[in-house]
């Protein structure tokens, strides 16, 4: 476990590529460019968390108990102040206890972990899905409340992201109408209440993800293109979230040309990785990079290429389907130094809590500390390893990413 002495006094004097001292309402960070973020769901719930949602993102089926579970993950909640106690218990019948986003322990305790390994911040999902309905419209704004206080008490950037994903068409509104009070409540447009909120060119970041995907989604190109426009207008820099081929428009993408217009209309684009390649696949794949970022170069828009340290969601779909090894985090750091190599100047991690589809980097349990699972099993992190490997490892990114040493996952942590 690594030790940090004195972090104010060090935070002070020793700021990450991109970090600024704050003068006047001028962002702490002002670019994306050489920041390593991650993306950071929030979306758990416990019963007794006082959110009235029950096992959300927990359970399957109605029921959280063993073999009944969508996360692959189990989080390690030894810091945690508040837990909740499981159905599931250890091998000792000792019953297994996990978090909830709900509470602001859990939140600030993420972010300190953030700062004590050097992550630069995460960008705040908000689902439309979600946020269509009362209950988790509160939820959500409670979770980016917290998030937003531990971001400036721990220095950590942060930054909205709009996940269309199961969006209407007509909603685009509602993204319109919830960014403007977010932006009312933490002046985002001048940065008095959100200081170390995330800027690109000038002006604050908003990001919209899910744009061009050929999952046959009901919105399309014109949605976003209203919800791209309108937050321009209102003075916001705006991240597009995009498919993996969206430079060929094949595969994943639509084959239409209309999503190159709108990504020269954005700020920034990232396109999503997750699950496209595993170890023996990526040498393959990596040049695709190279030529996204020639492109972006020409076209005149920053390029976040995406990261991610494994893949896992049998416990939500089944024990046959698909997941990516984590190789001892080799796989992560393969990804990382290609990125690098090929010019990158920032980069998304996937994902910073995901337990759900096993791309999570905090703190879960290593494979000798999982509770039992009936039919089903987790997956956990090698025990040599520790808990809070991936964490590190991140942090390490970030540090290269600085344009300090990076240490990967062959050389004994520091």
């Amino acid at each position: 476990m690594m030790r940090y002495l004195f972090i104010s006094l060090l935070f002070c004097c020793t700021l990450p590529a991109g970090l600024k001292a704050q003068t006047a309402h001028a962002p702490r960070y002002p670019t994306y460019r050489g920041l390593v973020m991650a993306g950071y769901q929030g979306w758990f719930n416990t019963p007794g968390d006082g959110a009235d949602r029950g096992w959300h993102h927990y359970q399957k089926g109605g029921t959280f108990g063993p073999g009944s579970s969508v996360i692959d993950f189990w989080p390690d909640v030894s810091e945690y102040t508040k837990t909740y106690k499981t159905d599931f218990v250890y091998k000792n019948g000792s019953p297994a206890y996990v978090f909830s986003p709900y509470d602001s322990s859990t939140v600030s305790l993420h972010f300190k972990w953030m700062q004590q390994y050097g992550i630069d911040g995460v960008f705040m999902q908000r689902f439309v899905s979600e946020i269509r309905n009362p209950s988790g419209k509160h939820h959500f704004n409670r979770v980016l409340d917290y998030a937003m206080h531990a971001a400036t008490r721990y220095g950590r950037a942060i930054c909205i992201m709009y996940d269309l994903s199961g969006m209407h068409p007509g909603e685009e509104q509602l993204v319109l109408r919830d960014i403007d009070e977010l932006s009312g409540k933490y002046d985002l447009l001048h940065g008095s209440k959100s200081p170390t909120y995330l800027h690109e060119h000038g002006k604050p970041l908003v990001v919209v993800w899910g744009v061009g995907f050929n999952d046959h989604r009901r919105y399309g190109f014109k949605e976003a293109e209203t919800i791209i426009q309108r937050l321009k207008k209102k003075g916001f820099s705006v991240m597009l979230g995009v498919p993996t081929y969206w430079r060929e428009l094949k595969m994943d993408a639509l084959p239409d040309e209309a999503l190159h217009r709108l990504i020269r209309e954005c700020d920034i684009i990232m396109p999503w990785f997750v699950g496209r390649y595993d170890s023996r696949s990526f040498p393959g794949f990596k040049e695709l990079i190279g030529k996204d970022l020639a492109w972006c170069k020409t076209n005149g828009v920053e390029y976040a290429p995406l990261a991610f340290p494994g893949f896992s969601w049998k416990n939500m779909n089944g024990p046959d389907t698909r997941s990516i090894p984590r190789d001892r985090g080799n796989f992560f750091w393969q990804q990382v130094a290609a990125e690098k190599a090929a010019g990158a100047a920032m980069l998304y991690i996937a994902m910073f809590d995901e337990m759900n589809e096993g791309t999570a980097i905090f703190k879960c349990a290593t494979s000798d500390r999982l509770p039992l699972n009936g039919d089903g099993s987790f997956t956990g992190i090698d025990p040599d390893l520790g808990s809070d490997y991936y964490l590190w490892l991140a942090g390490q990114a970030a540090r290269w990413f600085h344009g300090q040493s990076g240490y990967g996952p062959q050389t004994p942590r520091r």
